[in-house]
């Protein structure tokens, strides 16, 4: 009996591990030169180097795609879907991704402000490197997502639900939590964790006893704790 519990006691003490995305890229990617288009339908194509700003590509489906060095000003992509895919130094502000679902998808050294990406769903996906602020997920799904060695400053993750999130080397600055759901959300790895709103929501990630010290006051708040001398 002592064996099993003890067994038991090792599994609740875990956390599961966020599955990488799984992107193999055909070979012969066919450059693309044109803009986008609303329901559009891109397969097998390469996106460099081009000016997309303010341009609709709402419900557009993007699969086996790279997204290389391409600006996203205000670019219209609610409801896209983005599968197999890579984008590569993409840059932008307020590019609209609301609705939009992204599967094995790699989000390598972006340059992001205001990106919308609430009632998004975001499975096998990883943000490596890069800065991005003011990063919208308000009632997003988030499974098998990995943050790595990127800055995120203000996220805003209200009402999401995060299972199997992995946080490593990633700058973590007055982030709202407010009402979200967590499963296995590792935070441990992070540089830095800092969180405006929402500790309440905590329950459910994993972090390390030097970040519990950090966030104390957070907490005591949130109690209504008062900590005297």
């Amino acid at each position: 009996m002592a064996r099993n519990g003890q067994q038991g006691s090792g599994r609740t003490q875990s956390v599961r591990a966020a599955r990488r995305p799984q992107v193999g890229l055909p070979p012969d990617l066919m450059a693309w030169q044109g803009g986008l288009e609303a329901d559009g339908d891109y397969d097998g194509l390469e996106f460099a180097d081009l000016d997309l700003s303010g341009q609709e590509g709402v419900g557009a489906r993007f699969m086996d795609c790279a997204v290389r060095r391409c600006v996203l000003d205000g670019a219209g992509l609610a409801r896209a879907r983005i599968l197999d895919s890579l984008l590569d130094g993409v840059r932008g502000v307020g590019t609209d991704l609301a609705g939009a679902s992204l599967r094995d998808v790699e989000l390598v050294d972006a340059r992001l402000g205001g990106t919308a990406l609430h009632g998004a769903v975001l499975e096998r996906v990883e943000f490596r490197g890069g800065k991005i602020d003011y990063l919208n997920l308000r009632q997003a799904r988030l499974r098998d997502v990995v943050f790595e060695e990127c800055v995120l400053v203000e996220p805003d993750f209200g009402g999401a639900v995060l299972e199997r999130v992995e946080f490593r080397g990633c700058v973590l600055r007055g982030a709202d939590v407010t009402g979200a759901r967590m499963a296995d959300v590792d935070l441990r790895g992070a540089a830095e964790l800092d969180f405006a709103r929402g500790v309440e929501a905590l329950a459910g990630a994993a972090i390390t006893p030097a970040q519990l010290l950090s966030l104390a006051p957070a907490l005591a708040a949130h109690l209504g704790l008062r900590v005297l001398p």
